[in-house]
């Protein structure tokens, strides 16, 4: 079976974004943990490197058990590296991502258990306690994830609570783009707050009547005409797409073995499907109707109108009405990013 997606729209190149799309703050960041651990339970798939080895017989004397290296010769073992990030003011109990990786001979990982691993930051602390059983990349079996599967034991000494100034970093250096939100700034609090101090770095004064957090709010929130690219978050591992709600697609034809994409320029008043009048002006995901009765999803031709700019969000939207499945989504997203239908920055993880 095979699906026709029509998308017409008027095309519109500027776009709007908020000061949180453009820039960080400056202090408020992830930061990266890292440990050394052993996944077990492995179906023969293990490996059999020294260190491996080794490090089993440490566990098993930590549990008084001394047995020499060289006897354990099971392939259910492997030596792994975990790695995570620590989102900013994460406080004990949270649960964060991590991600593990074979650093042996490991055939695959898959369903094996992690044994509790400590994750460490570069002073050498440990922040975080990794355990869990691993779901493996499909296209690596020696990767895996755990998701929320380490708990954060210890904190960062961060706090905004005496902070009378913040700094925004731009994503881009522009002197443009620091004027303007240097300008912006100023205006919505009607007093001169923001200081551009380069291209990319802005600093910003905090009124002694508000707080620091719905400071940072107001100041996040502001508007302002932007070429900087958006962002799509594709986890490939979770099948999921990320993305804001205001991202356009431009005109574009992606053909596929099982669907047809098609979003070009046009006049609602001309828009007709074989012969059939659409009933003009419908969003996206909305009910379509011929001849004012509803469409079928299991249709071969499927036609959609909308009266602004196709979107991200609207193309996702869509195509599940189609009852897509997900890699299609996704590798459709790719295509046209490919294509140069689609200006954002495309973050693939997994």
């Amino acid at each position: 079976m095979r699906f026709l997606l029509l998308l017409l729209f008027t095309f519109y190149s500027v776009y709007a974004v908020n000061i949180k799309d453009i820039s960080n703050i400056v202090g408020i960041r992830d930061n990266q943990l890292i440990g050394y651990g052993l996944v077990v339970g492995l179906a023969g798939t293990g490996d059999k490197s020294q260190f491996t080895m080794q490090s089993l017989q440490n566990l098993l004397r930590n549990s008084y058990i001394k047995i020499p290296a060289s006897s354990i010769k099971s392939k259910n073992i492997a030596a792994v590296m975990v790695t995570a990030e620590l989102p900013p003011f994460s406080r004990q109990g949270d649960k964060i991502k991590i991600k593990i990786s074979a650093i042996g001979d490991s055939k695959s990982i898959d369903h094996g258990e992690l044994l509790l691993t400590q994750l460490k930051a570069v002073d050498g602390q440990v922040y975080a306690l990794a355990q869990g059983t691993i779901i493996a990349d499909e296209n690596n079996q020696t990767t895996g994830f755990i998701y929320e599967g380490a708990t954060i034991e210890n904190e960062l000494d961060y706090s905004l609570k005496n902070e009378d100034s913040i700094k925004l970093s731009l994503f881009k250096s522009d002197a443009k783009q620091a004027y303007e939100v240097e300008k912006k700034i100023n205006e919505l609090f009607g007093m001169n707050l923001a200081i551009a101090i380069d291209t990319r770095t802005v600093e910003v004064r905090k009124p002694k009547n508000i707080s620091i957090i719905k400071f940072i709010s107001d100041i996040q929130a502001i508007n302002l005409n932007s070429t900087f690219k958006k962002k799509i978050i594709i986890d490939m591992n979770r099948e999921t797409v990320i993305a804001g709600a205001d991202i356009p697609i431009g005109p574009v034809t992606v053909a596929r073995k099982n669907f047809t994409i098609r979003i070009k320029k046009t006049t609602l008043n001309d828009v007709q499907w074989e012969d059939k009048k659409i009933n003009q002006g419908k969003d996206i995901g909305d009910e379509v109707r011929l001849n004012n009765k509803p469409v079928a999803i299991n249709i071969d031709n499927t036609l959609m109108n909308t009266k602004a700019t196709p979107t991200v969000s609207d193309l996702v939207r869509a195509m599940k009405v189609m009852k897509l499945p997900m890699t299609d989504i996704i590798e459709t997203i790719k295509m046209i990013k490919d294509l140069g239908a689609l200006d954002v920055e495309l973050e693939i993880r997994g």
